[in-house]
């Protein structure tokens, strides 16, 4: 089969194209044909030793995937060949098959394609889990998106809307942000234009947002924890910027806020069955129409590298998806 596997760390053109031996399905394993493996920014940190977790090399990027059962190994029941399924590895899934332990897969309904699936299953768990576990988020609050144009920007304007919230998306151009206003954002702010923690007062009638979801990090994040009302809710999902803010913790004191980190693979892992359901239930909104998850683009396993770039220069409007 073929794989794209990190050898050593650099850029993506770092990357080789390489052969490997077919996976086999040892006990409790599923050996999934990939259709579709969808990238994210955290694989151009992975493949550079920039990300808080290193796997041993050589590996695979892409943390997620969709495709069909081909081989099922001793001690598996609920799964049989031929079956459309879905799993989050956190890497690894950028190759024509992979070996998956049964319990991280879930199976598709038929309406939802390979890309979609595989699209979703990262930012839309990710926010999911942000939203409803850790900020709580209730009908009638306000959310404020930081990135919203980008793969868990969108997925935070649909759920957030899905769960009874006002989404103010803030992005750094204009046609970022009317993508995102056709998404579903009831505002929107130009962080680059105009004073953030300004921008979200007015857009407030000066109360502030009760959520702000940052997946941006850098000088952005001050700005919106500022911008948010006594008792708000500020969930730090990622850095796309580059930078790590330090907060000063006077902020939460003053207006008792909160700071709520968001680990999806932390937590996956410590509520396997917990996720199952989630992206269960994620699948079926997506198949009924509930969750757009808009793809940019698809790119055959041998241009994995150019994916990537794209990634890394900020030109994606929602996700990018391998298609082996």
């Amino acid at each position: 089969m073929k794989a794209v596997l990190s050898t050593r760390p650099g850029p993506p053109e770092a990357l080789e194209l390489v052969d490997l031996p077919d996976p086999e399905a040892g006990p409790g394993e599923v050996v999934v044909a990939v259709k579709a493996a969808a990238l994210n920014f955290y694989d151009t940190l992975i493949i550079a030793d920039r990300y808080q977790e290193r796997p041993p090399r050589p590996f695979a990027p892409g943390g997620e995937c969709a495709g069909v059962v081909a081989a099922v190994g001793p001690g598996v029941a609920g799964f049989a060949p031929g079956d459309r399924v879905a799993a989050y590895l956190r890497w690894g899934c950028a190759q024509e098959k992979v070996a998956v332990p049964a319990d991280q897969l879930v199976k598709l309904p038929d309406a939802l394609s390979f890309e979609r699936a595989a699209a979703l299953i990262i930012v839309y768990g990710t926010t999911f889990h942000a939203l409803q576990d850790r900020a709580r988020l209730r009908p009638g609050e306000t959310l404020a998106v930081l990135g919203a144009a980008g793969g868990v920007g969108v997925a935070a304007i649909e759920l957030g809307k899905l769960m009874g919230a006002r989404v103010i998306a803030c992005a750094s151009s204009p046609d970022k942000l009317a993508f995102c206003r056709s998404l579903g954002a009831d505002d929107s702010l130009d962080y680059t234009r105009q004073d953030l923690k300004a921008g979200l007062r007015a857009l407030t009638g000066g109360a502030g947002v009760d959520v702000v979801y940052d997946a941006v990090g850098g000088p952005y994040s001050e700005l919106a924890l500022r911008g948010t009302a006594f008792g708000g809710r500020f969930l730090v999902v990622g850095f796309a910027a580059g930078e790590i803010p330090k907060i000063p913790l006077n902020l939460l004191l003053l207006s008792s806020r909160d700071v709520l980190g968001v680990n999806l693979g932390g937590w996956a892992r410590r509520h396997r069955e917990t996720f199952r359901a989630a992206l269960a239930k994620l699948f079926d909104w997506a198949a009924e129409g509930r969750l757009s998850v808009p793809i940019d683009a698809t790119f055959p396993l041998t241009e994995t590298a150019a994916a990537l770039q794209a990634i890394a220069g900020r030109r994606v409007r929602g996700k990018v998806v391998l298609v082996p």
